[in-house]
């Protein structure tokens, strides 16, 4: 269909200016709305991958890649041979053990539900940037038998604690008979942490590993493993294949499957958003439409000089549907170019026009974070190269049905 004859009525039909100033605004205007909204869905998409990477990025600042662990009833492995043997595997960069029990902050007359995390601390720098994450302190305070913790924001917020204060933590626990028995430990605030997140600076304390050990009387079946990969997107491959060599008993899961419901909101906000704006490219196909057949009805007598010449139906149709996607490609074109622009400098372009995204006084995130992927762009170019193309068919099919005798009838 796209012979020599076709293209070249086709672009000339492009090309020449209509004297019809109502088809003429039509085809601008179907123009605009498909840049209008491939530019669109390039930029959100991009700003939301930013918060994707901003909220990913805090994830795993007091978090890991993977996290090995014991599941509920299996014999505690030698976590110091595993250490070993797992940071002498393909793809890890760190490993450290830790350990996280259910306690009870207190200091009256509060009282806190948080998670107490014992760590190693000249090891935990392998998979946790918690050393940037403290506002106040140092890491280095919490040294095994000095009974030190790290506390999140919120919780020095709510319990009015700083550095040098007492805590009490309230472990629950069982005798061998299985009655309960908590245990009590007072700690000393060496430090507080912020990484802007509700799950952790509400929740999280951490102390050093063989304090925590010393509260529970089977510490070892508890224990676990945080375990960094070379590539963090790459978690969930090097996790599978990290797997393969753990012994029988042992279970592993990594930062995706830990963070699930996180990921999966941002990823159905994604599509949800993508299939609304891309209403607009639709909206821009019915003007590409109504354009195409306002032409097909104006150019009848062309339609017939070409049939009588031995034009071919097909040829005809080629025309049309070559003129109606020259128009929507180069608005589609126009689009990837301006929503590339944008979208990988939406933060710049928002600071030169001094729009304030996000309250500095409500939100961490005070600048507009953005990620564009190649990826993205390839389908959202592609997808609306299909609603605009589908968009010419029908008119390109009614300018090959016209009769020729009858169009030149009164000619």
């Amino acid at each position: 269909m796209l012979n020599s004859l076709s293209l070249f009525v086709g672009l000339r039909y492009v090309r020449a200016r209509s004297h019809k100033f109502f088809v003429s605004f039509i085809t601008w205007i179907s123009l605009l709305c498909v840049c209008l909204g491939v530019t669109a869905l390039i930029v959100i998409l991009s700003v939301m991958n930013g918060l994707e990477g901003e909220l990913r990025d805090r994830l795993l600042t007091l978090s890991s890649h993977a996290r090995i662990y014991v599941p509920s009833g299996n014999d505690a492995p030698d976590w110091q041979a595993l250490t070993t043997k797992v940071r002498a595997s393909p793809n890890v960069v760190g490993a450290a053990p830790f350990l996280e029990i259910e306690a009870l902050a207190v200091r009256k007359p509060e009282m806190l539900p948080v998670r107490l995390r014992g760590i190693d601390p000249a090891h935990e720098g392998e998979v946790a940037r918690i050393a940037k994450a403290i506002v106040d302190g140092r890491l280095a305070d919490l040294t095994p038998g000095s009974d030190r913790v790290l506390i999140g924001s919120l919780i020095a917020q709510m319990l009015g604690l700083s550095v040098g204060d007492r805590i009490t933590v309230l472990v629950p626990a069982a005798d061998a008979g299985g009655a309960p028995e908590p245990r009590l430990r007072e700690f000393t605030v060496a430090g507080v942490f912020n990484v802007a997140m509700q799950d952790y600076d509400g929740s999280l304390l951490i102390a050093a590993l063989d304090d925590v050990r010393a509260l529970l009387p089977n510490a070892d079946a508890r224990m676990g493993m945080h375990v960094n990969f070379t590539d963090a997107l790459g978690a969930p491959g090097y996790a599978r294949a990290l797997a393969d060599n753990l012994p029988a008993g042992v279970a592993i899961s990594d930062w995706t499957q830990d963070h699930a419901s996180y990921f999966r909101a941002i990823r159905i906000e994604k599509t949800m958003v993508a299939l609304i704006l891309m209403l607009i490219v639709a909206v821009a196909a019915f003007y590409l439409v109504a354009m195409l057949a306002m032409v097909v009805t104006d150019k009848r007598t062309d339609i017939a000089i070409l049939r009588t010449l031995g034009a071919s139906p097909r040829r005809v149709m080629a025309v049309f549907l070559i003129q109606g996607s020259v128009i929507a490609w180069f608005g589609v074109a126009l689009g990837v170019l301006f929503g590339c622009l944008l979208g990988a400098n939406a933060g710049v372009v928002a600071e030169a026009l001094r729009l304030q995204v996000f309250d500095s006084d409500v939100y961490v995130v005070t600048t507009l974070p953005s990620e564009l992927h190649l990826d993205q762009v390839v389908w959202i170019a592609a997808v609306a190269m299909l609603i605009t193309l589908a968009a010419t068919i029908y008119p390109a099919l009614r300018a090959s049905r016209v009769p020729p005798a009858d169009a030149l009838r009164y000619e």
